[in-house]
């Protein structure tokens, strides 16, 4: 239980957030702003900031405040929180070279995945492949393979939602969720857009982008990752335990390029782990493909922002390291990359699943109702993710 200072706390965080939005949605046009969610069901007074300095001198004096908060866990994840607002200020008014949106923005180091890594993570999916029967090079193989399990663009609505079903019930026998199965997600087709697949909550719409090959396992993961146990699950949370009186008022926003934004996507990826729901070796190769196009993500998005090389060789670039999705991934990739102010949140993705599904993974089976709660029930940071004990 959360004392009731870190309460009053998250009451003025949650408003100075949507004043810092407000600000910058006025001086950006960027409609999508910096708080992409509010589940607020009433107007909130959100903090009024007429100037960035203004913002920044209360942002200054909330982080000061934060080092009072009774918890551990709260002052780590408040003083990053505050730090990632306070860069994306200055970001703003002053600019900031690209590292710096990365150290500050989501505190994670300011490189991209590297070529061992990915050199591991293609070594793991070609033995797969092999072990699985498929010949020819990683690329030949990863075509056969995607062919073999791709569903056609008529079947994936029925073939999502099935997912999202079973996804649910799973789910359900794991944690409460606090809504009936009417409430959960529906599939909607999108086409053009710079994601996957997105978590529209209020709508209660998952929309897909059409445009990649999709898969069987690759629509587990979407349907695991966008609605149970993750995003989904994650908003149905946060607003029932503030309801409650249990938790923080910023639970009720979703804020990107902030400390925050690892974590959450790393709660949405932990979600095969979570569920126990890696039934084959098709599911293992289309969890290693995540994760390498994740790398690959990072690596793109550093040609592109750090090392200043144009938007058509990073493009090439990505397109001959793709090693499944097609065209259509290829170029939903690069919208995504190619946005100033979404940029850096590809290593959300990079970061995120690897810490969350590590803790996971050291929790007793006897503990994790309690990290659950722990997990789902407040805000946090890769760093308050580790501070499970």
């Amino acid at each position: 239980m959360l004392s009731d200072a870190t309460l009053a706390y998250g009451e003025r965080v949650c408003d100075a957030l949507l004043g810092v939005d407000n600000l910058y949605r006025a001086e950006s046009g960027d409609g999508d702003g910096l708080v992409v969610l509010n589940m607020a069901q009433t107007p909130r007074q959100a903090a009024s900031y007429p100037t960035y300095l203004d913002a920044e001198q209360a942002w200054q004096t909330l982080r000061d405040d934060a080092s009072a908060l009774p918890e551990a866990d709260r002052r780590r994840y408040y003083d990053q929180l505050c730090e990632s607002t306070l860069a994306f200020i200055e970001w703003r008014d002053r600019g900031l070279p690209f590292q710096e949106q990365l150290t500050r923005f989501l505190h994670v180091p300011a490189a991209p995945a590297s070529d061992a890594e990915l050199d591991t993570l293609r070594s793991g999916i070609r033995q797969l492949l092999n072990s699985m029967g498929y010949s020819g090079d990683l690329v030949a193989q990863c075509t056969a393979w995607e062919a073999k399990n791709r569903v056609p663009a008529d079947e994936v609505p029925g073939v999502l939602d099935q997912l999202l079903d079973e996804a649910w019930d799973r789910t359900a026998a794991l944690m409460e969720i606090p809504a009936p199965k009417s409430d959960g997600m529906r599939v909607t087709g999108v086409s053009g857009v710079a994601f996957n697949a997105r978590c529209n909550y209020l709508e209660r719409k998952v929309e897909l982008n059409t445009d990649p090959i999709l898969t069987r396992p690759g629509l587990k993961h979407l349907a695991i990752h966008e609605a149970c146990p993750g995003h989904y699950v994650q908003f149905k949370l946060r607003e029932t335990l503030y309801r409650e009186g249990t938790a923080p008022a910023d639970n009720l926003l979703s804020v990107v390029n902030t400390a925050s934004s690892s974590p959450f996507e790393g709660i949405a990826d932990n979600g095969m782990a979570m569920l126990d729901w890696i039934e084959s070796d098709d599911d293992r190769v289309s969890m290693s493909m995540t994760r390498y196009r994740a790398g690959i993500g990072t690596v793109a998005a550093w040609k592109l922002h750090a090392e200043g090389q144009s938007v058509e060789s990073v493009t090439e670039w990505l397109r001959a390291n793709t090693l499944s999705g097609g065209e259509g991934w290829a170029a939903n990739r690069m919208r995504f990359i190619a946005a100033p102010a979404r940029a850096v949140l590809i290593w959300s993705y990079w970061w995120g699943e690897p810490v969350v599904t590590g803790v996971w993974e050291t929790v007793p089976t006897a503990r994790r109702a309690e990290f659950i709660r722990y997990l789902y029930g407040r805000m946090h940071s890769l760093a308050t993710v580790q501070m499970f004990v």
